[in-house]
């Protein structure tokens, strides 16, 4: 990424944040777009779960990738399924990648959160930026649509 923006890097702060933050979404506690994501290793085979923020909108629900193409998003691309969990439910879902086109309003509504507080320095564009940077931004941060779920109580 350019124009001054930040590379991601798991530091040890950042796995301590993570794990909180687990903790509040395992019990319900965190905010009501934040869930746990759980994608199976694309290399290793083993389960790797992250505290995610969802895009609810009337066009669907999304995933973003706000630091890039990590490792949940090298999982998601090749298996297409994951769960999501939130207090004592998990949601198995299917995804899709979606083009920058479509990407774009979801990057700009998650651009538009508090949560932009701590992720708006990894993003190349801002809340006022056009939608043509918007669409030249999408590929450095993947969206997944949430194309079908089941849920079930846990």
């Amino acid at each position: 990424m350019t124009n001054g923006t930040r590379r991601f890097e798991m530091t040890r702060l950042r796995r301590t944040a993570n794990a909180l933050i687990g903790g509040l979404v395992k019990y319900g506690a965190a905010p009501r777009e934040t869930h746990l994501l759980t994608t199976r290793g694309a290399k290793s085979g083993f389960l790797r779960t992250t505290p995610i923020s969802l895009v609810e909108n009337a066009n669907g629900r999304f995933l973003v990738a706000p630091y890039g193409p990590v490792g949940w998003v090298r999982n998601l691309r090749k298996e297409g399924i994951a769960t999501l969990r939130r207090g004592g439910w998990i949601e198995l879902i299917s995804v899709l990648e979606v083009e920058p086109e479509r990407a774009a309003p979801v990057l700009r509504e998650y651009l538009a959160h508090p949560r932009a507080v701590v992720v708006g320095s990894y993003f190349e564009v801002g809340r006022d930026s056009s939608d043509t940077e918007f669409v030249e931004a999408a590929p450095n941060h993947p969206v997944f649509e949430i194309v079908r779920s089941t849920t079930i109580r846990i």
